[in-house]
């Protein structure tokens, strides 16, 4: 496979899963760790179910992207993580107010350019003082 070869099914696959979150574009083993807690999904299933939770479980929200780049065997996305909070997250009640927190992930591509690896680095104190502000 050639360089631009590559980059180019990289590319595919990081952009159709920031849009989408289809696991398809996820390594069967791949992990998933948020910085801010530690917490790790490991394996294409518990990514799937993690990132369901948060985008649709606690929260019915959208990564608003502002940039993504995207080399052979690497990635970033910066966004901002926008929706409302509509279940219990953090050990806080439902509040349907609206958060807007930065966010932002560094991936790491096998090969095949499927998501080996996230790091999620997210602005939680940002997140729990929208949710507990009046």
């Amino acid at each position: 496979m050639t360089t631009n070869n590559t980059n180019e099914i990289a590319t595919a696959h990081v952009e159709a899963f920031i849009k989408t979150h289809d696991i398809i574009h996820v390594a069967e083993n791949a992990v998933f760790k948020s910085l801010n807690t530690g917490q790790e999904s490991i394996g294409r299933e518990a990514i799937g179910q993690m990132l369901h939770y948060f985008y649709h479980i606690a929260f019915d929200a959208r990564a608003v992207i502002k940039n993504i780049i995207i080399t052979d065997d690497k990635a970033v996305l910066e966004a901002t993580f926008s929706g409302r909070h509509i279940g219990e997250f953090a050990n806080i009640p439902t509040t349907n107010k609206d958060v807007n927190v930065p966010l932002c992930v560094v991936y790491d591509l096998n090969e095949e350019g499927l998501i080996q690896e996230g790091r999620i680095y997210m602005l939680m104190d940002v997140m729990i003082q929208q949710l507990q502000s009046s």
